[in-house]
């Protein structure tokens, strides 16, 4: 039996699993993401020594990254800026490392195994503390300069919004993180997202913002399938909501892609484990 690591690297937690199957992660753990990288390292690459050699380790981290160092680079965890995850993790366990975006690492997982199983062609969008995207165009990753970053996408504001509301991301205020998040969700009504009764206003605007990031990535990169995830999509009635505007925003000009919600327990280690095995 061929065994991988899978490493899904958060802000405040390192995820870390091995196996053989991307839909069975074995011997789940989590570690905190200290504020001294090599502390996190350490504990990460000993839980890999106690399982046994392994053909390959897949990561999946926050970001941003740059693929040609394999470093984290300006995150707002300033100890981890510029950060050798992936050369660290090469040295510490002499495998093969596969490493992307936590968010390109998710729509890897969905793409192979998940929601989008069979198809070559498909966004996945995270809807939590952040907003992130990741995307597979003909079967592969999207890089270019860098990696996608969908979080940061320029909206305008939704149909009949009344709060003023100025938006929380520190570099654009009112992108679609800043006014889609869950922050800026907590930021504009005052509560935490999963709080507000499913009447609420709130989520007819929230669907506005995920409705129109949905639209602008359909005429863009035109795929299949979007996969929406991450916490505050866990409210399960958002999802007929953006179903329906987005259909009201493109107006019928372009077929849209099937607007669905994951389906793997954890897509981004499973994605960890598909980059491993695509890494060895």
């Amino acid at each position: 039996m061929s065994l991988y690591g899978a490493v899904e690297a958060g802000g405040t937690k390192f995820v870390v699993a091995v196996g053989d199957d991307p839909l069975q992660p074995r011997e789940v753990r989590r570690f905190s993401t200290s504020n001294n990288p090599l502390e996190t390292l350490a504990e990460v690459v000993q839980y890999f020594q106690e399982r046994g050699p392994l053909k390959g380790v897949g990561v999946a981290t926050f970001g941003p990254i740059d693929f040609a160092s394999g470093a984290i680079t300006n995150t707002p965890k300033l100890a981890w800026q510029n950060f050798p995850l992936r050369d660290a993790l090469r040295r510490g366990l002499n495998v093969p490392v596969g490493f992307d975006t936590d968010v390109n690492g998710a729509a890897l997982g969905e793409a192979r195994c998940g929601a989008g199983k069979g198809l070559e062609n498909l966004v996945y969008i995270t809807v939590g503390t952040g907003i992130g995207g990741g995307a597979l165009v003909g079967g592969q990753l999207v890089h270019g300069l860098m990696h996608p970053e969908m979080g940061h996408l320029l909206v305008r504001r939704a149909s009949g919004e009344k709060v003023d509301f100025a938006g929380v991301c520190p570099f654009h205020g009112d992108c679609l993180e800043g006014l889609a998040s869950g922050p800026a969700m907590q930021a504009r009504w005052g509560v935490p997202a999963h709080e507000l009764p499913p009447e609420h206003e709130a989520w007819r605007i929230e669907a506005d913002y995920l409705a129109q990031a949905c639209v602008n990535l359909a005429c863009v990169v035109s795929p299949q399938v979007i996969v929406l995830g991450g916490g505050v999509m866990g409210q399960r009635h958002l999802f007929p909501l953006v179903r329906t505007r987005a259909e009201e925003l493109s107006q019928g000009y372009l077929p849209l892609p099937a607007i669905v919600p994951p389906g793997l327990e954890y897509p981004g280690l499973s994605g960890a484990f598909v980059l491993a095995m695509e890494a060895a």
